[in-house]
């Protein structure tokens, strides 16, 4: 029986290499393709493939995000993170999300197939460098670690974050969240006054800290 997959990726060249790969393999099926992470998070709940393949890095839902959507929503499902390059708080913000692999795509065509499996079968697999400096930086961290700033964000002030970073104007984000743009506008305050931050680039600074967003997209 064939392992059902969901791609999602916002570069439709990737997808097309992805899927290029996939189908040479006799044991998985692509199932659909997503192109943001909304449409990943719709095609999850409504094809319930056996495995995701999630970008990192996609506009108006990060695969941070959507990865918490689809676990809430589907929490069978078993999900591998793809990066152009590594992060360390993408990796970390992932596997906290609930990915269970972390593949770099400049190692894609080398490991992909082989996390699959492994996530199939409900284990974790990371692309080797990930994993070696994981392992350096868990060695040398302090013992007290300060707490993630951003866990005072609620996912839809995440989300709404996001989008800020990404350049889109009020009406838009309004339009997006299907919400008024004095409730964005209100939104968009608290979010301030809870990160103590109150300029648009500073905002964007931080969201691209701390992994809610990046120059990827």
């Amino acid at each position: 029986m064939s392992m059902k997959i969901l791609i999602a990726d916002d570069h439709g060249i990737v997808r097309q290499g992805l899927r290029s790969l996939l189908e040479k393999q006799a044991d998985m099926e692509i199932v659909g393709e997503a192109e943001d992470g909304s449409m990943a998070v719709r095609l999850a709940t409504k094809l319930l493939p056996d495995v995701i393949i999630m970008d990192v890095s996609m506009p108006n839902l990060n695969g941070i995000q959507a990865t918490r959507l689809v676990l809430r929503q589907t929490p069978d499902a078993r999900i591998i993170a793809l990066s152009m390059y590594f992060n360390r708080r993408f990796v970390i913000k992932m596997l906290k999300a609930g990915v269970l692999g972390y593949v770099l795509k400049s190692y894609l065509f080398d490991e992909l197939v082989r996390a699959i499996h492994a996530v199939a079968a409900n284990e974790h697999y990371l692309s080797p460098r990930i994993t070696d400096v994981l392992i350096e930086d868990y060695i040398n961290r302090p013992l007290t670690v300060q707490a993630d700033a951003s866990g005072r964000l609620t996912d839809r002030e995440r989300q709404l974050l996001q989008l800020l970073a990404e350049g889109q104007s009020t009406k838009q984000i309004a339009l997006g969240l299907n919400v008024s743009p004095k409730t964005t506008d209100a939104n968009r305050r608290q979010i301030m006054n809870k990160l103590g931050i109150f300029s648009v680039a500073e905002l964007t600074k931080y969201a691209i800290r701390e992994g809610l967003t990046s120059l990827e997209f």
